[in-house]
């Protein structure tokens, strides 16, 4: 079995009890459109298998150090780069999504890409479903596409079409 089936089993194993929130759809629906985003623009098997698992360790009880057991030092740096590292006790949403904000700045392009992948799919179902909180979301997405410039530029021009057009609808709202 290769790599991005691998993936795609852990994470729909990992994830098996949890639903998307606005939606109620389970959650692995989310990692397969962020996967198929990568897919569609030609991304790495690598990225692939990473994008399956980019919310594991954040949402899941599994760690980094079973990634990079089961996966290897690639797939588990990509992992790492797209985990929040901020913790609640760090201090408010804005300080903690300033200290993830610092740490995917960091990233490598590789994860840059699949960063904006998880952005295209989570920004229309919020955009949807939570008008209020779509303001600080998409607040916070234009704050972070600035550090995912170097990304695929295709995905980052969708991000930031769909960031205006996201915008444009909440001022029609």
């Amino acid at each position: 079995m290769g790599m991005i089936e691998r993936a795609k089993i852990k994470a729909m194993q990992a994830h098996i009890n949890q639903k998307r929130k606005y939606t109620g759809e389970p959650y692995f629906v989310h990692l397969q459109e962020v996967a198929s985003i990568i897919e569609s623009i030609g991304g790495s098997n690598e990225q692939i298998a990473a994008a399956y698992l980019h919310d594991i360790v954040e949402d899941t009880p599994v760690t980094l150090e079973e990634i990079w057991v089961e996966f290897g030092s690639i797939i588990t740096g990509l992992v790492e780069a797209l985990t929040g590292v901020s913790k609640l006790s760090d201090g408010n949403r804005v300080i903690r999504k300033q200290i993830d904000l610092e740490h995917t700045a960091k990233a490598s392009p590789e994860a840059k890409t699949i960063k904006l992948a998880d952005i295209i799919s989570n920004t229309s179902s919020i955009v949807e479903y939570d008008k209020d909180f779509a303001k600080v979301f998409l607040y916070e997405t234009e704050r972070i596409l600035h550090v995912l410039i170097e990304g695929d530029s295709s995905l980052y021009k969708r991000a930031s079409d769909l960031l205006i057009e996201s915008k444009l609808i909440l001022m029609d709202n």
